[in-house]
């Protein structure tokens, strides 16, 4: 995403090769679903789909795709973050340990680290995570995965039982893949739409990490700055608790909304797309724009009293 600051630029590394989806096949649910709108949006869109969605208070589902590994570009953030947590969690880092940015680590794209700090400067691990998260600043995701380790999350996520979600490098730092191969065919990061709803399934359940941690990864979510994607049909004020990629083929979204019916999780991930423009009318941008609404105003209604 490029809009006129230059936070949302480049989001992560260089666009992923092609590789082959698995044919649809779309999960049994209530016929009160908006399905048919959401698989007429894939349908319709030129690239490569998946979609899923989960009402976290009723058990509601739907998915499209789900199990499909795709790239994440820099929704693979949000893992990294988890496993900062888990790390200070287990006093192997502190969220208070001070960094400092040197001139080396700047990296371009998204962020303001890179062109708002000085070499030299300093924060905190906690800090650096918050930058990650609201402005997606891609040197400060470098200054995170320096301190818990690049091969980490990728362990943890296999660990805990979401084998598709990897970090493959460091951002823009293609040479340091722990994973070429992967790095070849999805760039940054890989996930499914299956995994990624799944943990923010845990995260409403306060069970990454533990309910603590969870509550301020939540808060942490709650600010990212991306208006381009789920936020950008929906009413002001909306609460999501989010995290979003873009590379030039890849645009993906995905988190929780918060509706008068209770919690409702979505991810949408598209890859192989044909537009591969950087403006925020991009047709990856609006597809997961238009699910979010679809998703959003069918459940943002006050269930009926008994």
């Amino acid at each position: 995403m490029i809009p006129a600051n230059r936070r949302h630029f480049l989001a992560a590394c260089m666009a992923p090769a092609l590789f082959p989806m698995r044919p649809v096949s779309a999960q049994e649910s209530p016929k009160n679903l908006p399905t048919d709108q959401l698989k007429k949006l894939a349908d319709a869109h030129k690239g490569k789909v998946a979609i899923s969605l989960k009402h976290l208070k009723t058990g509601e589902s739907w998915a499209l795709n789900s199990q499909t590994p795709m790239p994440t570009a820099s929704l693979i953030k949000f893992p990294v973050m988890i496993e900062a947590y888990r790390q200070a969690a287990e006093k192997k880092v502190s969220l208070d340990q001070m960094i400092t940015l040197k001139k080396e680590d700047k990296v371009p794209g998204a962020g303001i680290l890179t062109y708002d700090f000085t070499p030299g400067a300093t924060l905190a691990l906690r800090d650096a995570i918050r930058l990650m998260i609201k402005f997606s600043d891609n040197t400060a995701t470098n200054l995170v995965v320096d301190v818990i380790g690049l091969p980490s999350t990728a362990k943890t996520m296999i660990a805990m039982g979401y084998p598709n979600t990897q970090l493959h490098s460091k951002v823009y730092k293609r040479e340091t893949s722990i994973a070429l191969e992967r790095s070849k065919q999805f760039g940054l990061g890989s996930t499914t739409a299956d995994e990624m709803i799944r943990l923010f399934e845990e995260l409403n359940r306060g069970k990454l990490v533990s309910p603590e941690a969870s509550k301020e990864m939540y808060a942490h979510l709650l600010t990212c700055d991306d208006n381009e994607k789920f936020p950008k049909f929906l009413p002001h004020g909306t609460k999501i608790a989010f995290k979003t990629g873009s590379v030039d083929a890849s645009r993906t979204a995905s988190g929780i909304f918060e509706t008068a019916s209770g919690p409702v999780a979505l991810c949408v991930l598209t890859t192989d797309n044909e537009d591969k423009s950087w403006i925020p009318e991009n047709a990856g941008n609006l597809l997961c724009a238009h699910a979010a609404k679809i998703v959003f105003d069918h459940y943002n209604i006050k269930p009926a009293k008994a």
